[in-house]
């Protein structure tokens, strides 16, 4: 289908402006233009039960900060299933305070508790940090369940183009382990950074996340050229096999899109039960973009389902 109507309305508004496109930009710069969309169309906050600042400790002295929140709908002291979120930005950009209002509903609308990571970012830290860092955060979820009143037993990996990358990679590398998350919500993750699939020549300008933006952030996040290393394009992973049930959305007019659907493929190809919906006529980015989208809304309730559902009980 064509772009929907909020979709040329955001598109026309960028690009008549002329704004600059992050590869134009300083990473503060970019940082402040990604702040400024996101709380400009972004959705309204809704209330939650709680929210709390909360410092993980790394071996060095250093903290890892995330921020915890509790559904309107928990009761203190009910251990609930728990969400971990990792934000988009291309592993540059975002932080917590950019994915607060996603969070809150996504709290609300799951039943879930949610813990929204702030992982390093590039190129300050290039990659592995934000890898080390998702799996830092999961490890000590489930060591501060007590704390925290939610079922380490009911763990869910999520977030949004490179926080669904850092799910994927983290669910991988927690294969075999004691405790491993029961399900992975993967919002048009990025899944290998070198592709040649068509929709990256399709919609390589003109549609938000163009070339010149995705080279910004992958040679910021791989300043080496490790674009082959599984942690940074799961795609390249020998095996796909043994990650948990998925829930994999896409975007019509992204160009990343191809490499959702062939990723979503791959793993049920081997044995994985995943789930893919792609939204028609949308953009990169619209799931966080609840003022100009209503798919933005549609794409919570969806995840939400899900979230309900995989981690309805823990005898599964």
């Amino acid at each position: 289908m064509p772009l929907t109507p909020e979709a040329r309305h955001l598109l026309d508004m960028a690009y008549r402006v002329g704004a600059p496109r992050f590869d134009q930009l300083s990473v503060a710069q970019a940082r402040h233009s990604f702040e400024k969309l996101q709380f400009v169309f972004g959705s309204e906050a809704p209330a939650v039960a709680a929210t709390t600042e909360v410092p993980i400790p790394r071996r060095d002295g250093s903290a890892l900060l995330a921020r915890y929140y509790r559904p309107l709908s928990g009761h203190p002291g009910e251990r609930l299933p728990l969400l971990i979120y990792f934000h988009g930005g291309g592993w540059c950009v975002g932080d917590v305070a950019t994915h607060d209002v996603v969070c809150r509903e996504l709290a609300n609308a799951s039943r879930c508790a949610v813990l929204s990571v702030d992982y390093r970012l590039a190129p300050e830290h290039p990659f592995p940090a934000a890898v080390d860092d998702a799996r830092l955060a999961f490890d000590w979820a489930v060591a501060q369940a007590d704390v925290l009143e939610v079922d380490a037993r009911r763990i869910a990996l999520g977030g949004d183009s490179a926080g669904g990358n850092l799910s994927i990679v983290t669910a991988l590398a927690l294969r075999g382990a004691a405790v491993q998350p029961r399900f992975l919500m993967l919002v048009y993750p990025s899944t290998e950074i070198r592709s040649e699939r068509a929709s990256r020549e399709r919609y390589a300008e003109g549609f938000f996340l163009d070339r010149g933006t995705l080279q910004w952030f992958f040679e910021r996040y791989l300043p080496a050229g490790d674009s082959e290393d599984w942690r940074a394009s799961p795609m390249r992973a020998p095996s796909l096999a043994g990650l948990p049930p998925m829930l994999v959305i896409g975007a019509e007019f992204d160009p990343l899109v191809d490499d959702c659907e062939a990723f979503a493929a791959r793993v049920a190809a081997e044995g994985g039960e995943v789930s893919y919906h792609a939204f028609a006529g949308v953009v990169h980015g619209f799931f966080t973009l609840g003022k100009i989208f209503p798919e933005a809304q549609q794409a919570v309730a969806l995840c939400a389902e899900a979230l309900r559902r995989h981690l309805a009980d823990a005898g599964r």
